[in-house]
């Protein structure tokens, strides 16, 4: 077995499918990448048992074999080549030799036998969608999902697919986010709970094509399929939380104000707040809005005023002011609304502007109880 390859090409796919490799894997066949050749085509796997990313790479060759070889070593050795053909020889006595202009390097290898395959989905459902529209469904909603090991089913983002629309949440029962494309639909309905790693690696691959993504889904597993690339996940198991009952209907105050400007005065803010609750109080009146944060263990204190369009009764709500952070950070546009109705509610985020046709994105952020403090 026998191939030749760029050292850029081989290692630009290398260190998007080691994304997936764990630091410490219970099965040690898990800490190498499965090279499977077959004449030209190269099929480079990696896993770690939940989830299996693979690559195809066009290469010189007119062998057939497979072989799984040491990840960390590979991607090592990789790393410190300049551009240049690299010539891989796999040989009868465990070993993988590597040529390259200036030397020969020789690592052991596993049998490919050992590596897991990827799990067949049965009986599956299918929809595509275009690469940018599902990154960014990614983006706006994965910052949101739960860290939270006895509440799994809120640790990952909650697909729903309709013949009108497809619908992404994520929340943390702190924070919520709906992103909702109404251009997009899928042949049936169906749902399911994406984990969270198998969508950071969706999402820095997706940023870099234009093509469409098919996805193949069951109850238990999910397949996402574009260019040369394939990704078979396992589904986190169990019933998604009704996150609409927690989205307040009626919310009669409306604030409106500078994204950027009211992103800026909450970091600036924030600063000077506890370092246990991360509080910051707004407060309307009229035309302005004033946002205020006080550690009263260390005296330490602060006040911004900014001018905004509200409408609605004077009122004040506390926030944590990380999960506005976040959710301010994730909104695109100029202008952003706040919609509340009372202090105990959760604030309503939306952009006012930015938004492409048929999307819609909302932000739910829950108020944290105000002290008497002024």
């Amino acid at each position: 077995m026998k191939f030749i390859v760029s050292s850029k090409y081989l290692l630009k796919e290398l260190q998007i499918l080691g994304g997936v490799i764990n630091n410490s894997n219970t099965l040690p066949i898990l800490d190498n990448f499965l090279f499977n050749l077959d004449n030209t085509s190269l099929t480079i796997s990696a896993s770690d048992l939940d989830t299996t990313i693979s690559s195809i790479l066009e290469v010189d060759s007119d062998s057939q074999g497979s072989v799984a070889i040491p990840a960390k070593l590979l991607l090592d050795t990789l790393k410190t080549f300049p551009e240049q053909p690299l010539t891989f020889i796999i040989g009868e006595n465990n070993m993988v030799e590597i040529n390259s202009n200036h030397g020969k390097y020789a690592l052991a290898y596993s049998d490919s036998k050992e590596f897991p395959k990827a799990v067949a989905i049965e009986k599956p459902s299918t929809t595509s969608i275009l690469a940018d529209i599902l990154s960014t469904a990614i983006s706006k909603t994965i910052f949101a999902a739960g860290n939270d090991d006895l509440r799994p089913v809120m640790s990952g983002v909650f697909f729903q697919f309709s013949s009108e629309n497809l619908t992404f949440v994520a929340t943390d029962a702190h924070k919520l986010v709906k992103y909702t494309r109404h251009d997009v639909s899928a042949s049936e309905t169906t749902e399911f709970i994406m984990p969270k790693k198998p969508l950071n690696l969706l999402k820095g691959i997706l940023s870099d094509t234009s093509k469409s993504v098919k996805i193949t889904y069951n109850d238990s597993n999910a397949k996402f399929s574009f260019q040369n690339y394939e990704l078979v996940c396992r589904l986190i198991d169990g019933k998604y939380p009704n996150y609409e009952a927690v989205i307040p209907k009626e919310n009669p105050n409306k604030l409106t104000t500078s994204r950027t400007q009211l992103l800026n005065s909450v970091k600036r803010v924030s600063i000077f707040s506890n370092k246990t609750t991360h509080q910051i109080r707004l407060k309307m009146a009229g035309s302005e809005l004033n946002i205020s944060a006080e550690d009263i263990d260390y005296s330490n204190k602060a006040h911004e005023r900014l001018t905004c369009d509200y409408q609605g009764d004077d009122m004040e709500i506390g926030f944590n002011s990380r999960f506005l952070t976040e959710m301010l950070v994730n909104l695109n546009g100029d202008h952003v609304m706040i919609e509340m109705s009372l202090p105990n509610r959760a604030g309503i985020l939306t952009p006012v502007d930015s938004l492409d046709k048929g999307e819609e994105i909302i932000m739910l952020v829950m108020p944290v109880m105000l002290n008497n403090q002024n």
